[in-house]
């Protein structure tokens, strides 16, 4: 193995049989600079040598998908500090991408973060973290990690640096300024005294600007940092010259360079003030985690740290105590406030036997919990996960954003050059007028507040979803959310309870206990809601539980089993149809009337002899019909999909307002029911259970997985509710279309800001109406449109979503599930 050899080992997912390994091995084996591939089908591991210098890691990563199969990667979220600007990002993105193993970074500018996908084989912490400080920024340590108080430390420590540095060059700006206009005998004097005073003030003012720019160029980055550099460098040098006599005294403006230098810095603190509040949300998760359990042992009750609590460990927990982990209740009764999962106020009552959450309070009695879920397993660190890879997505609106910062600053650079040489060659006014244009344009075109626009509305938009129980995992979802034309609910769980009961019980030709006994002894081994409310209804009968000697679901139509020879079928009329089952006139006219008061049918029978009919209700949700009223006052179409027959379907759609539907559809078939309405121009969002409709959810443009705390699937649909409420599908959509909104103002505003103010400071409005930019102004005005996007995104932290506007004024919150 050469030098330059490197040995690894690649996680693969997808391979099935050994030709699945010998295709993965021909593919990396193909690419050059891989000298030796071994595969092994057993672990799902790939195992190789390569020249990092010949072959990039992403090339391996390429490979592999080529082939078929997806390389398995870790995610780490790195805080990191010392970013002045949106450029800054870029560095630090553009350093860690060069980190071997590393296969895409992501820095967040808004909040300080960078996001990395790696291979832990190969990249390490400590390659990263000395890849972020070469790049001359701060590591501050791994999202999720004990480092807030370390951050909070930086944080004030940078904020009271910038303070006292701007507060000084006001100061001696001020006086300065002054100073400028007091008769003085003789005017070298004059200028040597400002020499004197300003230089030190000056240095200390401008040091972190020029450190900025210095790190900026050494890693081949044109930032703004370098434009301020440039411009406060080039008034101080220039006034230098003046005092000397190799420029003539009109450019000695000691005090234009230091106020400018001043204000570029209170812009820096105003920013960095507004930005440290973009990221409360996930501190505040963060904070919920109790760092210390009370576990009961055979020693007795002992504090241990929350990282060393095991599944099945019995935690004691006192009012007023934070529940440290996901577990059952196996003794006491007491309520629980839950508003960290569901953003309802009004505490829940739980006894022993109910589901817990860790970072829920406990109110008023002690409980003790049987640990089910701990550490990174709980519901609250899967949620904590989701915001935090939330918030760092781009949507697809910010590639605008991103085409314009890629240029702007060898545009501006040009502009102010250009402007120079019309005013001071063509036009011929005073050097003085043509060199303080070309500061003005340096100081005050800045691409900061383009590149704030998205990331600061996207992250406190994605925070605040969280604190109202809505989460959502990626910036595309916020933006497809805008575009929607209409909204396909499944029936059941999203607009019913999904908890249907047994309302009508017909035995034909056969008594009631018989075809109960015979029904529970099938639908005991299902977990359909149909077959649960069957088999909790035959208990109240204490029915005869028959063996089963043969058992076949029928996907969306029953079951078909065999009892002691005699096959029992149990399921809707497509399957009894399928299976040539004769249903009489007169009993077809019963269910035609049950299924007319919107009840689910469930027919029986015994050897091909129809045996017994049994109806069904689900109880449609509280909130269904407001929800759906609620869908069409924003002129999005309601369809509701479902399994049961049209008849069924339609009386239920009619209870609840909505309009279309789609009815009789099998679960693997509700994906396809979403294609063909997108095929039809539609943009649709797809509400569903998030466990049976993961199909129709990642087929939809948006996927919306309604559910309940413990029951929520993390995994399924982009936006995850965790309440039952279907309210909260309209309330996820106003957020969406609340936040794009505000990264379009953002973005307006900072194109509307550098498109007014850069004329002005070229001098435009000076033949007409005599107005000129001075740098120092340029610099305050440059410092606020950053502050002006970023206090326009913190506004979202209070938005409250009109339809729960609504609620609280109309009426109490329906508990949460």
């Amino acid at each position: 193995m050469s030098a330059e050899d490197k040995k690894t080992d690649l996680k693969i997912s997808g391979m099935t049989c050994a030709m699945c390994a010998r295709s993965i091995e021909n593919a990396l084996t193909g690419l050059d600079g891989v000298t030796k591939v071994q595969v092994n089908l057993a672990t799902n591991k790939a195992s190789l040598n390569y020249d990092s210098e010949r072959v990039e890691f992403s090339e391996l990563e390429k490979a592999v998908e080529d082939a078929g199969y997806t390389l398995v990667t870790d995610s780490i979220t790195l805080k990191v500090g010392g970013m002045t600007c949106v450029m800054c990002s870029k560095t630090i993105a553009n350093s860690l991408s060069r980190v071997d193993g590393v296969l895409s970074a992501e820095v967040n500018h808004a909040t300080g973060r960078a996001y990395v996908r790696y291979n832990r084989e190969i990249a390490s912490l400590s390659s990263m973290k000395e890849a972020i400080e070469d790049a001359g920024y701060e590591y501050i340590g791994i999202e999720g990690e004990d480092s807030e108080d370390r951050e909070k430390l930086l944080l004030e420590r940078d904020l009271r640096e910038k303070r006292n540095r701007f507060s000084l060059g006001l100061i001696v700006g001020g006086a300065l300024m002054v100073f400028m206009y007091l008769p003085v005998a003789f005017s070298h004097l004059h200028s040597i005294i400002m020499l004197i005073v300003s230089t030190p003030v000056f240095l200390f003012i401008s040091y972190p600007i020029f450190i900025a720019a210095y790190r900026s160029l050494k890693n081949r980055n044109l930032s703004m940092d370098v434009m301020y550099a440039m411009g406060i460098g080039v008034a101080f040098v220039a006034s230098v010259l003046g005092t000397v006599g190799i420029l003539s005294r009109e450019f000695i403006f000691y005090e234009t360079s230091i106020l400018l230098a001043s204000f570029l810095t209170l812009g820096r603190y105003l920013e960095a003030r507004a930005k440290g509040k973009t990221s409360e949300t996930i501190k505040k998760l963060i904070n919920l985690n109790p760092r210390k359990a009370l576990i009961l042992r055979p020693e007795g009750e002992v504090e241990v740290n929350i990282d060393e609590v095991l599944v099945n460990d019995i935690a004691l927990v006192r009012p007023g105590d934070g529940i440290p982990v996901d577990g059952v209740i196996i003794s006491g009764e007491s309520y629980i406030d839950e508003s960290m999962l569901t953003g309802e106020s009004i505490p829940v009552f739980r006894r022993a036997g109910d589901s817990v959450i860790g970072g829920t309070i406990n109110k008023n009695s002690i409980l003790k919990i049987r640990a089910e879920r701990v550490g990174r397993d709980t519901v609250l660190s899967q949620i904590i996960r989701l915001v935090e890879s939330a918030q760092g997505s781009r949507p697809p609106i910010q590639r605008i954003a991103d085409r314009v910062v890629s240029f702007f600053i060898p545009v501006v650079l040009a502009i102010a050059i250009v402007t120079f040489i019309i005013w001071y060659f063509i036009v011929g006014t005073t050097a003085l007028f043509a060199f303080s244009t070309l500061i003005s344009i340096l100081v005050i075109a800045c691409p900061c507040a383009l590149g704030l626009a998205t990331p600061t509305a996207v992250t406190v938009g994605i925070g605040r979803g969280a604190e109202l129980g809505i989460l959502i995992k990626n910036g595309e979802a916020l933006e497809r959310s805008e575009n929607l034309t209409g909204v396909v609910f499944d029936k059941t769980g999203t607009l019913t309870v999904g908890k249907p009961q047994v309302t009508d019980v017909m035995p034909i030709s056969i008594d009631e206990y018989t075809l109960l006994s015979y029904c529970a002894s099938v639908e005991k081994n299902s977990n359909h809601p149909l077959a649960e409310a069957i088999y909790n209804r035959a208990k109240e009968i204490d029915p005869k539980i028959y063996e089963i000697s043969a058992f076949e679901t029928v996907g969306g139509k029953g079951i078909i089993a065999e009892i002691e020879g005699m096959e029992i079928i149990v399921g809707n009329r497509a399957l009894i149809d399928e299976r040539n089952v004769v249903v009489s006139d007169s009993i077809d006219e019963k269910i035609s009337s049950l299924e007319s008061d919107g009840k689910s049918i469930v027919l029986i029978a015994f050897s091909g002899e129809l045996r017994g009919v049994i109806g069904i209700q689900d109880v449609v949700r509280e909130n269904a019909l407001r929800a759906i009223e609620e869908v069409a006052g924003m002129n999005l179409e309601a369809f509701m999909i479902t399994g049961d027959n049209y008849r069924t379907a339609h009386a239920i759609a009619s209870t609840v307002g909505i309009p279309n539907v789609l009815a009789e559809v099998l679960p693997q078939d509700k994906a396809e029911e979403v294609r063909k309405l997108q095929e039809n121009g539609a943009t649709i969002a797809f509400v569903g259970d998030g466990i049976n409709d993961a199909p129709a959810l990642a087929q939809a443009d948006v996927g919306i997985a309604i559910g309940s705390g413990t029951d929520v699937a993390i995994e399924s649909g982009e936006v995850v509710l965790m309440r039952d409420d279907p309210l909260f599908v309209v309330a996820a959509i106003e957020l969406g279309k609340k936040v794009i909104r505000r990264i379009k103002q953002n973005i307006f505003w900072a194109f509307a800001y550098n498109t007014i103010l850069i004329p002005v400071a070229a001098g435009f409005l000076y033949p007409i109406f005599g107005i000129t930019f001075k740098p120092e102004l340029a610099g305050l005005a440059m410092a606020m449109s950053s502050v002006t996007v970023v206090s326009l995104s913190l506004l979202l932290k209070k938005y409250q979503p009109p339809v729960m506007r609504h609620l609280k004024e109309g009426q109490a919150l329906p508990p949460a599930a």
